[in-house]
């Protein structure tokens, strides 16, 4: 089973990092934290590295109605979006399918947040597709 929904767009990094904050924003998501993996590496084992930032998504009513539902799911919370480099001027922009990673959670009433949940980020890969 795949764990991560895609797409690539062309273009510099700063301007494709502000449409998927735009289309996660158009489909009800924030974001939480951002990760600059390529810093990160450099910083802490000074390794170079593709740039590669991790977002982390949170769309507020429907993670309230999982951490009411499963009070650990914290644990797998927010939702993670990846933005990283795939060759000269493209970029790989993949969702978490929140499907994939509820199914180690025996809880009906969190499969169907997931599934709720997998619509929107779908919607939100699709969106950047429609952009391509």
């Amino acid at each position: 089973m795949s764990y991560s929904f895609s797409t690539t767009l062309e273009g510099d990094l700063d301007t494709i990092l502000e449409k998927v904050l735009a289309a996660l924003n158009a489909e009800g998501f924030g974001v939480l934290t951002e990760i600059d993996v390529q810093a990160t590496l450099k910083k802490k084992i000074d390794v170079d590295f593709r740039p590669y930032i991790i977002l982390g998504a949170c769309n507020p009513r429907f993670a309230h109605q999982a951490l009411l539902a499963e009070d650990k799911i914290g644990t797998m919370l927010p939702c993670n979006v990846i933005v990283q480099e795939a060759g000269e001027g493209k970029f790989e922009i993949s969702a978490v399918d929140p499907m994939a990673s509820m199914m180690a959670v025996e809880n009906s009433s969190l499969g169907e947040i997931a599934n709720k949940v997998q619509v929107l980020l779908k919607a939100v890969i699709s969106r950047l597709e429609s952009q391509a």
